[in-house]
Formats: C-alpha cells, sequence, structure tokens
C-alpha cells in the first residue's frame, strides 16, 4: 500500500508541475520546434529546469541506503548504445513533434476531455502492446 501512495503523489506533482507549465498544451510544443515563426523558449526551460532538479534530487537521494517506497534503487545498468534505444528514441521523437505530445503531458491532459488527447493516448498504449508483443516474438525466436 505504501509503493501506491508514493507512485500516487509522485503522479500527482508530475502532473501538476506539467499542467502549471503549460506543457499539457500542444501548441507550445508545435512553437517550441517552430524555430522560423512563433518560436516559444519555455519548452527548453522547462526541460533545463528538470534537468537541475533531477540532478540535485540525484545527489541527496542516491546517499540513502534505500528509497521510501521499495527495497531497492531501480537505476540502469547499461551504458551502451543499442538499436531498440535509438529507435526508441527517434519513434518517440517524432511521435512527439507530430502529435505535439509526450506521454507525460498527455496523461495529464486527460482530464481535459479533449478527443486528440484520448486519440494519442490510446495509440501510445496500443503502441507499446504491439512493442512488447514485438519483442516476444523475438524473444522466442532467439531462445
Amino acid at each position: 500500500m505504501p509503493q501506491i501512495i508514493c507512485a500516487l503523489f509522485a503522479g500527482l506533482v508530475f502532473g501538476a508541475g506539467i499542467a502549471i507549465s503549460g506543457m499539457i498544451d500542444p501548441a507550445k510544443v508545435f512553437n517550441f520546434f517552430d524555430f522560423a515563426g512563433n518560436w516559444d523558449p519555455s519548452l527548453a526551460l522547462v526541460m533545463a529546469s528538470a534537468l537541475i532538479v533531477t540532478t540535485i534530487g540525484y545527489r541527496f537521494v542516491l546517499k540513502r541506503p534505500g528509497p521510501l517506497c521499495d527495497t531497492r534503487f531501480h537505476l540502469p545498468t547499461r551504458r551502451d548504445l543499442d538499436l531498440q534505444l535509438i529507435g526508441g528514441s527517434a519513434l518517440f521523437g517524432i511521435g512527439w513533434g507530430i502529435s505535439g505530445f509526450c506521454p507525460g503531458g498527455a496523461i495529464p491532459a486527460l482530464g481535459l476531455g479533449r478527443g486528440e488527447v484520448l486519440v494519442f493516448v490510446g495509440a501510445m498504449v496500443i503502441g507499446i502492446a504491439l512493442a512488447r508483443l514485438f519483442r516476444n516474438i523475438l524473444a522466442t525466436r532467439k531462445g
């Protein structure tokens, strides 16, 4: 139960930050990529702020013997670049650029009740399911 409460709290803080920063509005994202027209640097400020908070936060959190709501920290162990990482990053960026939504902004935007958000989140869920299916098929063929 404590893990669910921690996850709920973290999600609420994240969603509130996304909503307050205006990143649930796809026009903000489109304007960030519109260098020749109505360029809006606010997305870069949100990303820079997140990077600063994360960098400082990790310095404090990783000094603790363990997380508050789990038995251990779940940190990435791989340091190499592979086709899955590069391909997934490219698909993420293309989807974000085409739709104006990233998953972090789309989930809080569901509360707006806009149709394009529902379409995006639905497509995202289908894409995740297809990626898992494809990965399982590849793992079965290798094994």
